[in-house]
C-alpha cells in the first residue's frame, strides 16, 4: 500500500465537503406537494400515529436503520484522551464502516463530558433517535459502568465495540484454533496480557464458551493479577490467580493461549517457546503486536498466531463483526445486543471461517487458496458473505432469546434482501481496490499520448494497485505531464520505437510469427505490427514481461480486438470472446453482457456469452440469476432474434442444467419478479431476482447502459474482458480518468487470477 503522508490525510479529509459521511433525502422533494408531505401539512399524520403508537417510529422514520457512533474522546484509538471535538473524524470514519458494510446509517455524536453520570444521561436523553447505539473510545473504567447503566436502561440494541467486537472476532479464531489443535477450552491455560475493556471482555466471552476461571491468568502492567495483590478496582479482582507468581515470563510457561490487549514487544521469543504444544498467540497491540510475526514463526513452527494487522494471516479486526450484529439486531428492532446475539455472532464467523472461499477473496491474498488452517482462521475482512452470514444468526439469536420485537419468517428472502443491499454504493469496487493492492501487478497504458490514461497511471500508482508501464515517447509524454501537472515519478516509459528496444521487437516478432504462421503472418508482417502499440504491449504480457494491459481510449475497438486476438488468443474450448459492465444501482447489483464486442451474435455467439458471463459474475461472488433478454416473451415471436435466443436457452437448459437461466423475455419482466412469476409461472427464474441480463445484440447492450450512466441511474464498472488468455481490456472511447483507474483495478485482479493459473499448471 502506499505510504500516507500527513498532507494526503488532512486533503482527504478537507477536500470537497469536509468530513466523511452527509445526510442525503429518501423521499422525493421536487414539487410542492412532495413538501408539504415531508414536512407540513403532512407530516402530522405520522407523529400523530407515532404518539399514539411509539412503535411505529420504525415504519415512518428512519429510526430503524439509524446508529449513533457516541464517544467523549478519552480513549480514542491509539492516540489516548484527546477529547470529543478531536475524535470527530474517528466517530465519521465509524460510520462510513457502517454504511458501506451493512448499510447502516449514522450519526456521529461527540458529547464533551467525561463524568459517567453526565454522560450517561446525555445518552439516554437523545437515544429516542436511534434504532441502535454505538459507544466508541471510551476509557476503562468508566466504560463499564456507562455501558451498563445505558443497557440497563434503555431498549434498543447498545454495545461498546472496543470491548465486546475484540471479545467476538477473537472467540471465533480461539475456536477454530482449538479446533486445529485439538485442544478443548475447557482445559487450555489462557494468559490475558491487558486488563482493559477487551480484555475484561474477551476473557468473560472466553469462560462464556467454556474456558475455566482457573485455568485463566491475566497480567497488568504491573504483573500477574494474583490474590496477594492490594491495589486491584472491582474489575480486575475477579480474575485474580491463586497460583503464586508474579511476571508474565511465570504466566506464560506451559499456557496454551496468550491474548495480548497491551503494548508492543513485551512477548519474547522464549516466552513462546516456554509455552505447550501447538501454542496459540493472539499478539493485537495496536500498531504493532506484542510479538512480531517473524520471530513468533521463528520461535515456534507449530504457533497458530493472530494480529491485527492485515499484512499477516489471521487478522483479528472488529470489521467483522460490528456491521452485521447491528445489521441483525436492527432487522428484527431488538431491545438490546445480549449474550445470545454475541455467542451467535462468533460461531458464525467460525463456521464461514471453513467454507469454501470465493475466488475475489482468494484473489486478495496473494492467490492463496485460502481454507481452513493454522494460517486460516478467521474470515478475511473483505468476505463479502459475512453480511448474509452474521447478521441472519444475529437477527434469528434475538428472536430466539426474546428480545426481538419484528419477527422474521422467510429467512430467504431476508438473506436476497442483504445480498441486495450489498449493491447499493460501490463495496464492490472498494474491494477491488483493495484486492489490487495486496499484490500489485505491471500493468501497461498503451495509449499514454491521451491525457486520461496519464492521469490514471499517476492515480493507479498512487493507490497502490499496479506499478504503470507507459508506452511512447519519452519526451513527448515529459511534455504532456508538465503542462497538465502529472507526477510520472516512479512510472517506466518504454519507447517502442527505440532503436534500444530492436531486440525486443525481434524477439516479439519472432514469437507472434511463429504462433500464427499457419494463419499467414509472416516474420515481417509481425515485425511491422511490433512498431503499433497494442502489438508490443500485448506482447510484453504474453511473454512475461507485463501482467496486463489497458488499451482504448481512442483506438478503435476492432483494431484493438483483432491485436488481443492475434496475440493473446482466445482461451480453449471458445470461439468468441465478450465484455461486461456491472452496474451498481439503487436496487442492487446487475451484471450486463455483450456491452462491446458482438454486433450480431448468432445463437453459438450468444451461447458463449452466456457461459462466460455466468462464470465472471461467479468469480464477483455473486450467484448468477440470468435473463436472456428479447422484444419478445417466451416463443410469441419465432422469427429474428428472439428466435435465436430462444434456441440458446433450449441449448443452455440441456447442456448446463445447473445455470440458472431463462428467455427470451422483454426486460420488463426479467426486473419485475412478481409481475414476471404471475405471467409466465413455468420460468426457470421463479421466485428468483434477476442480476445478470444477456442482451441479443450489441446495440440494445451498449444502449442500455451507457443510457442508464448518463441518466445518473446507475455507477458503472467496465468493460470487463471476458475470453481471451490474458488480461487485456478494453476500454471505450474516451474513458474517464476514474473509468481507466477501476478498470486497472481489475486489470490486476484478472492478472492475479491468470497468475495462480498459470501456477497451478506447473
Amino acid at each position: 500500500m502506499a505510504k500516507l503522508t500527513r498532507e494526503d490525510a488532512l486533503l482527504y479529509h478537507s477536500q470537497g465537503k469536509p468530513g466523511k459521511i452527509e445526510v442525503i433525502p429518501t423521499k422525493p422533494y421536487s414539487s410542492q406537494r412532495d413538501l408539504s408531505l415531508a414536512y407540513s401539512p403532512g407530516v402530522a399524520e405520522p407523529c400523530l400515529e407515532i404518539e399514539k403508537n411509539p412503535e411505529t417510529a420504525y415504519d415512518y422514520t428512519s429510526k430503524g436503520n439509524l446508529v449513533a457512533v457516541i464517544s467523549n474522546g478519552t480513549a480514542v484509538l491509539g492516540l489516548g484522551d484527546i477529547g470529543a471535538m478531536a475524535g470527530k473524524p474517528v466517530m465519521e470514519g465509524k460510520g462510513l464502516l457502517f454504511k458501506i458494510f451493512a448499510g447502516i446509517d449514522v450519526f456521529d455524536i461527540e458529547v464533551d463530558e467525561k463524568d459517567p453520570e453526565k454522560f450517561i444521561q446525555v445518552v439516554k436523553a437523545i437515544a429516542p433517535t436511534f434504532g441502535g447505539i454505538n459507544l466508541e473510545d471510551i476509557k476503562a473504567p468508566e466504560c463499564f459502568e456507562i455501558e451498563e447503566r445505558l443497557k440497563a436502561e434503555l431498549d434498543i440494541p447498545l454495545m461498546h465495540d472496543d470491548q465486546h467486537g475484540t471479545a467476538i472476532i477473537s472467540s471465533a479464531g480461539l475456536i477454530n484454533a482449538l479446533e486445529l489443535v485439538g485442544k478443548n477450552i475447557e482445559e487450555v491455560k489462557i494468559v490475558v496480557n491487558g486488563a482493559g475493556a477487551a480484555a475484561n471482555s474477551c476473557t468473560q466471552l472466553y469462560m462464556m464458551l467454556g474456558a475455566k476461571l482457573e485455568n485463566i491468568v491475566m497480567v497488568d502492567s504491573k504483573g500477574v493479577i494474583n490474590m496477594e495483590r492490594t491495589d486491584l478496582n472491582s474489575r480486575k479482582k475477579p480474575f485474580a490467580t491463586s497460583r503464586k507468581i508474579t511476571t508474565l515470563t511465570e504466566a506464560v510457561k506451559d499456557s496454551d493461549v496468550f491474548l495480548g490487549l497491551s503494548i508492543a514487544g513485551v512477548l519474547s521469543k522464549e516466552m513462546v517457546q516456554s509455552m505447550n504444544i501447538n501454542p496459540i498467540v493472539f499478539a493485537l497491540a495496536n500498531p504493532n503486536p506484542e510479538i512480531s510475526y517473524d520471530d513468533a514463526i521463528a520461535a515456534r513452527p507449530d504457533i497458530i498466531f493472530a494480529t491485527g494487522r492485515s499484512d499477516h494471516p489471521n487478522q483479528i479486526n472488529n470489521v467483522i463483526g460490528f456491521p452485521y450484529i447491528f445489521r441483525g439486531a436492527l432487522d428484527v428492532r431488538a431491545k438490546c445486543i445480549n449474550e445470545a446475539m454475541k455467542l451467535a455472532a462468533v460461531k458464525a464467523i467460525a463456521e464461514l471461517t471453513k467454507k469454501p472461499v470465493p475466488d475475489v477473496v482468494n484473489a486478495a491474498y496473494n492467490l492463496k487458496r485460502l481454507q481452513f488452517g493454522n494460517e486460516y482462521i478467521i474470515p478475511k475482512p473483505l468476505d463479502p458473505r459475512l453480511l448474509t452470514i452474521v447478521a441472519p444468526a444475529v437477527a434469528k439469536a434475538a428472536i430466539d432469546s426474546g428480545v426481538a420485537r419484528k419477527e422474521i419468517t422467510d429467512w430467504e428472502a431476508y438473506g436476497n434482501k442483504l445480498r441486495e443491499m450489498m449493491g447499493h454504493d460501490n463495496k464492490m469496487l472498494r474491494r477491488f481496490y483493495e484486492t489490487a493492492r495486496t499484490s500489485p501487478k505491471r500493468v501497461v497504458f498503451s495509449e499514454s499520448n491521451h491525457i486520461n490514461m496519464l492521469k490514471a497511471a499517476e492515480a493507479a500508482l498512487a493507490e497502490g494497485i499496479c506499478f504503470p508501464i507507459l508506452l511512447g515517447n519519452e519526451e513527448k509524454i515529459g511534455n504532456i505531464a508538465a503542462e497538465n501537472q502529472i507526477d510520472l515519478t516512479g512510472i517506466e516509459i518504454i519507447n517502442l520505437r527505440h532503436d534500444r528496444e530492436e531486440e525486443r521487437r525481434l524477439r516479439f516478432a519472432q514469437i507472434l510469427a511463429d504462433k500464427r504462421s499457419r494463419e499467414g503472418m509472416t516474420f515481417d508482417e509481425a515485425y511491422e505490427k511490433m512498431y503499433e502499440r497494442n502489438y508490443f504491449g500485448m506482447m510484453m504480457v504474453e511473454v512475461g514481461d507485463a501482467d496486463a494491459l489497458i488499451t482504448g481510449v481512442y483506438t478503435k475497438y476492432a483494431d484493438s480486438i483483432q491485436a488481443a486476438k492475434e496475440v493473446i488468443g482466445i482461451r480453449d474450448g471458445l470461439k468468441h470472446i465478450a465484455a461486461m459492465h456491472i452496474l451498481n444501482t439503487k436496487k442492487g447489483t446487475f451484471f450486463l453482457a455483450d456491452t462491446l464486442f458482438n454486433r450480431h451474435p448468432n445463437s453459438e455467439t450468444l451461447i458463449d456469452v452466456a457461459k462466460l458471463t455466468y462464470n465472471t459474475v461467479k468469480f464477483f461472488n455473486h450467484e448468477p440469476v440470468m435473463a436472456m433478454l428479447s422484444y419478445s416473451n417466451f416463443g410469441s415471436d419465432k422469427q429474428g432474434s428472439p428466435a435465436s435466443v430462444h434456441e440458446v436457452v433450449s441449448k443452455l437448459h440441456n447442456e448446463q442444467p445447473e445455470m440458472v437461466v431463462d428467455g427470451e423475455m422483454q426486460v420488463t419482466f426479467a426486473l419485475n419478479k412478481e409481475l414476471r412469476d404471475k405471467k409466465f409461472p413455468f420460468s426457470k427464474l421463479a421466485g428468483k431476482n434477476v442480476n445478470t441480463l444477456i442482451f441479443p445484440n450489441l446495440s440494445s447492450a451498449n444502449t442500455a447502459y451507457k443510457m442508464m450512466l448518463e441518466m445518473g441511474l446507475a455507477e458503472t464498472i467496465g468493460p470487463i474482458q471476458m475470453g481471451l488468455n490474458k488480461p487485456i481490456h478494453i476500454l471505450d472511447v474516451e474513458s474517464s480518468v476514474r473509468d481507466i483507474v477501476n478498470m486497472t483495478a481489475i486489470a490486476v485482479l484478472d492478472a492475479m487470477v491468470q497468475e495462480q493459473i498459470d501456477k497451478n499448471k506447473m
